[in-house]
């Protein structure tokens, strides 16, 4: 272990931190009820599972009531009666009951686990949904990690706390509620002595419940930064190696690593007071109901079977507090989680259509191709070839940049009163230094960003018009460094257009002279590009990228540095392919030197 100056933070760490740190600062201190019912009532839609399940757990509870009430009813007939008493009447009341309560759990079981499933699967899709939608200033400050474990841990966690606390929730409730009962209609000045160790507990509890549940926040925040740093060391690991950083990376792991273990131990020892502090109040109320029903029973003021069954009932009575308890803890830390999934899914993108966009939208979209033969069967009209689904012209003739001015969020501006207009055939190079707004011209035309002041125009028309979904089905973008999805050379390369042909996917790959090598190989366009592109060349990536952006017949094209990485007779076939690549559309090259 490195030796680390306590409460000091490296810049890298700080960096992480900032970026999750903003949305799970601001926690309140109690349990949210609104929080909560929202996150219930995504269960309310799976009443199949959710009614079963509170059946079952009233079920089990009456059951367990009925054995202490049964016992009293069997002590007092022996005590009565001798060895005249019903014997079988009461092995089959015994048998019934624990017939019901096997009944009860095999139901539980099978409903809260497909609950939990179910639920866990619904979260995960809405969240991974809502984070398609957002824009890419989204991204710009959460770490990877940071969001794989909202879409993973987070929302099991959720789903757990959801159906298996429902269940003890509704057994709790149900049977706290009849063992009080029971205890004053037997005899209510007794049950008052059991009942009056509950106002303490409540009050131990509420003490509890602040400091559980900041230190389980502070587990979850720790636990989503380890994630992030895994993530970030894993993907950087060639850089950590080339720049021997091993042990300046583990000291900074370290400090996340650290703060998560002081915060977990914390909790623990949390927990290691609460929990025997119910059992010793639940020991307490046992005690009294056995002393003064004791001296009750001996002086013939109460039956025997009655002060076992108050015994009982006393032990039995803090059973489902401590329940209650353990599940509440879990809530507090499960908020956290649910206060971090809920408000992914609150989220709203800054950049989506706007309701007159919408309302046009209404008249002729098609969501996706998927959607196609469904609107055709339920009567929403195509729009012609030439309109697209928003209404407008499809065809895009030019893009016109009006005195915009950007920033990214606070950041200083990165284009002031910015002017350009490009018609359709027209290639636009942008060349400069790093920094210089090359990308963020770009970003700007695809609509990643939006401009701070200012307007881009597509025909004449403010794009935040026109259909967000429709823009970015136009554009066709090749990056310095492509990113290929796992499977075959010839399913990168279809990501393009899903709907195209074998005989279509190929002659792409001919139009950008990616042809030839992809033959080659051992199984053609079969072949697995592997992890990431990672058994390909640069070179072949980059032109399977550009296969696949050509594929989908955008309207605008970018290069963004897409021959920069790459060596000079892969650079000779691409250039060779720019004029196909090229024709007829709108095209912003970027570069640190021209490529046209």
């Amino acid at each position: 272990l490195l030796p680390l100056k306590p409460y000091h933070l490296t810049p890298y760490t700080l960096h992480l931190m900032s970026a999750q740190f903003h949305q799970e600062d601001d926690f309140k201190a109690k349990l949210d009820a609104g929080l909560w019912w929202k996150i219930f009532r995504r269960a309310l839609g799976m009443k199949r599972y959710l009614i079963p399940l509170a059946i079952a757990a009233v079920t089990i509870a009456v059951c367990d009531a009925a054995y202490a009430l049964v016992t009293r009813w069997v002590i007092d007939g022996v005590m009565r009666e001798g060895a005249q008493a019903p014997f079988g009447h009461y092995i089959a009341v015994y048998l019934g009951i624990t017939l019901a309560i096997c009944t009860g759990i095999w139901v539980f079981i099978e409903m809260a686990g497909n609950l939990s499933n179910r639920l866990a699967h619904d979260i995960r899709r809405d969240s991974f949904e809502r984070l398609q939608q957002l824009e890419f200033a989204f991204f710009d400050t959460r770490p990877v990690g940071w969001l794989i474990s909202r879409l993973t841990s987070d929302c099991d966690r959720l789903a757990r706390i959801i159906s298996w606390g429902f269940l003890d929730i509704v057994w709790g409730l149900s049977l706290v509620c009849m063992i009080a009962v029971s205890l004053l209609i037997m005899n209510w000045r007794l049950g008052l002595i059991v009942l009056a160790v509950v106002p303490p507990l409540a009050v131990i509890a509420k003490f509890f419940q602040k400091r559980m549940l900041m230190s389980a926040r502070d587990i979850r925040k720790y636990n989503s930064q380890i994630t992030a740093s895994y993530n970030e060391s894993i993907q950087g690991v060639r850089t950590t190696k080339t720049l021997v950083r091993e042990r300046e990376n583990l000291g900074e792991f370290q400090e996340l690593s650290t703060a998560m273990l002081a915060a977990s131990v914390l909790n623990a020892k949390q927990n290691a007071l609460f929990y025997p502090i119910v059992t010793t109040l639940s020991s307490v109320a046992a005690g009294l109901a056995l002393w003064r029903g004791g001296w009750l029973t001996l002086n013939d003021s109460m039956t025997l079977g009655t002060l076992v069954a108050f015994v009982s009932f006393a032990g039995m009575f803090f059973n489902p507090i401590n329940s209650l308890a353990q599940k509440l803890t879990e809530m507090q830390g499960a908020q956290a989680a649910g206060e971090r999934v809920m408000g992914l899914l609150a989220t709203d993108p800054r950049i989506k259509d706007s309701p007159a966009v919408l309302a046009r939208l209404a008249q002729y979209r098609i969501p996706d191709s998927g959607d196609r033969k469904g609107s055709e069967l339920s009567g929403i009209p195509n729009p012609p070839s030439d309109i697209a689904i928003d209404g407008y012209p499809a065809r895009i003739g030019t893009i016109e940049f009006r005195d915009v001015t950007f920033r990214y969020e606070n950041g200083p501006v990165v284009l002031q009163d910015f002017n350009l207009t490009v018609q359709a055939g027209q290639t636009i190079a942008l060349v400069g230094p790093s920094g210089g707004g090359k990308s963020t011209i770009v970003s700007l035309v695809c609509r990643f960003y939006e401009p701070t002041a200012g307007s881009v125009l597509i025909n004449g028309v403010d794009y935040r018009e026109r259909s967000l979904a429709w823009l970015q089905a136009q554009l066709g973008i090749v990056l310095q460094t492509p990113h290929l999805f796992k499977g075959s050379v010839r399913e990168n390369i279809r990501y393009g257009r899903l709907d195209a042909t074998d005989a279509e996917v190929e002659q792409a790959a001919r139009l950008v002279n990616a042809h030839e090598f992809i033959t080659q190989m051992e199984q053609g366009y079969d072949s697995s590009v592997g992890e990431g592109g990672n058994r390909l060349s640069t070179g072949q990536r980059q032109l399977v990228s550009f296969a696949r952006a050509l594929l989908a017949n955008p309207q605008i094209f970018v290069m963004d540095e897409a021959t920069s990485s790459i060596d000079t007779e892969t650079e000779q076939l691409i250039q060779r392919g720019l004029e196909t690549i090229f024709a007829g559309r709108i095209s912003f090259v970027i570069d640190r030197k021209s490529v046209v």
